[in-house]
């Protein structure tokens, strides 16, 4: 693959750290693409220097939103050739990363899978229409380190944790399914690694000196990457260093 095939990109979630960064990286390095950013707020400053390559969509995120936003691109009869899910959750209010089962509670784990596995996939329910099958596409979805199973040996951080790793296995699924339309479709599941936004500022203090990345030097990773994703499996679960992370 080349950046040339960048030509046509859905960012979600566009209003994070990480992706605000990725949608910048993308319009600077490739001044032919088409970008369309979907986020629950309006369209952030500074992107009035690519007014023509970016169109800016809010979404509530509900399945409603969600089906309505696919349809009036379907109708346009836009194929998207790059697809980032960026959205996710550690902490808001009162949910935080659990250190004791005690901690547990229905309405945290409701609101953490809720963002981290169940919009994800519900987006993928809805974009079948309007993904690229002619040409290499590449669906990418943050996940993290902390949702795989075998590198579970800490424990704590129980919806975290377990959200993630509910999306992995429904990304894998649809992973499997989205095959059977094209050979052309793959799919990433991303972990950034530490970075500096405001999901991991309350956690910042035991990163190790030099693990701590910038959104912008996390984007441009991630853009390196899915230029080198192997021709199999359809499903890859990377790492920002482009190294496997176990399921």
């Amino acid at each position: 693959m080349s950046d040339a095939r960048f030509s046509s990109v859905l960012v979600i979630g566009a209003n994070s750290a990480i992706a605000s960064a990725l949608v910048s990286k993308l319009l600077e390095k490739n001044p032919n693409t088409k970008l369309v950013a979907i986020s629950r707020s309006a369209e952030p400053s500074g992107t009035s220097s690519h007014e023509s390559q970016i169109r800016w969509i809010q979404s509530d995120y509900s399945e409603q939103s969600m089906s309505s936003i696919c349809a009036i691109l379907g109708s346009r009869e836009e194929k998207f050739d790059r697809v980032f899910i960026c959205n996710g959750i550690l902490h808001e209010g009162e949910i935080g990363p659990e250190k004791r089962l005690q901690e547990v509670n229905v309405s945290s784990l409701n609101k953490i899978f809720h963002v981290n596995a169940f919009i994800p996939i519900l987006w993928l329910k809805h974009l079948v229409p309007i993904i690229e099958k002619d040409l290499p596409s590449v669906v990418t979805v943050f996940s993290a380190r902390v949702g795989s199973i075998d590198d579970n040996q800490r424990g704590g951080w129980y919806g975290y944790r377990s959200s993630k790793a509910a999306m992995n296995m429904l990304l894998k699924t649809a992973a499997i399914e989205y095959r059977r339309f094209s050979d052309n479709i793959k799919f990433l599941a991303f972990h950034p690694g530490t970075t500096d936004t405001p999901l991991s500022k309350p956690f910042q203090k035991t990163v190790p000196s030099g693990k701590l990345f910038k959104p912008e030097f996390v984007a441009e990773r991630l853009i390196m990457l899915i230029e080198n994703l192997p021709e199999e499996p359809a499903l890859n679960f990377l790492d920002w260093e482009g190294k496997t992370v176990t399921w």
